[in-house]
């Protein structure tokens, strides 16, 4: 797995809009910080995991989570450019900015891969019942090959890679070489 990226939310809110702000509240604010993270991701190149971690941020409100979660997946986790493969993994998510994040991710048809707690790794927001079959056999069993997931989850090798392609260009797995891991999933 390439690079992984640690990005501090509640520090990027204090670099671009205040030292005194640890809430993301206004579509302005949220615009801010988006930019910022963007500018941050780009100079960190292709194929890299980037972590952002909102464990230090106290109020997440509908703008925010649309202008910061919402936008970055779309920019980014959308794209077939190979030049633009950027993974995502969202860090201290709380039941506070819980409700705000389902809501555009719904709005948006987007998913997104969050660490629990225990470092554990989770589906959040729109994904059918085959790609989280998918994704679940990964996650019980680590990075595997086509056949091997296709038998987890128990379909055949062409309807696997179909859906194992979608969860890529949603950048929820990443393909390495022959082998399929779930964003998150150490080897």
């Amino acid at each position: 797995m390439n690079a992984i990226n640690l990005i501090d939310v509640s520090s990027a809110l204090r670099t671009c809009v205040s030292e005194s702000y640890t809430n993301l509240v206004t579509r302005p604010t949220g615009a801010s910080v988006r930019t910022y993270i963007r500018t941050v991701i780009d100079g960190f190149g292709n194929g890299t995991v980037n972590v952002l971690d909102f464990s230090h941020v106290g109020l997440l409100d509908f703008s925010c989570a649309d202008e910061i979660v919402a936008k970055l997946l779309l920019e980014y986790n959308r794209s077939d450019s190979a030049d633009r493969e950027i993974y995502f993994l969202f860090r201290g998510i709380s039941e506070a900015h819980l409700h705000a994040i389902e809501t555009v991710l719904a709005r948006h048809d987007l998913a997104l891969v969050s660490e629990l707690a225990d470092g554990a790794p989770q589906i959040v927001g729109t994904i059918d019942v085959d790609e989280r079959k998918l994704w679940d056999a990964i996650n019980a069993n680590g990075p595997a090959s086509l056949d091997d997931l296709a038998i987890a989850a128990k379909m055949t090798s062409e309807e696997a890679e179909t859906i194992l392609d979608a969860l890529c260009r949603r950048r929820l797995v990443k393909r390495e070489n022959a082998r399929y891991r779930a964003v998150g999933i150490a080897a």
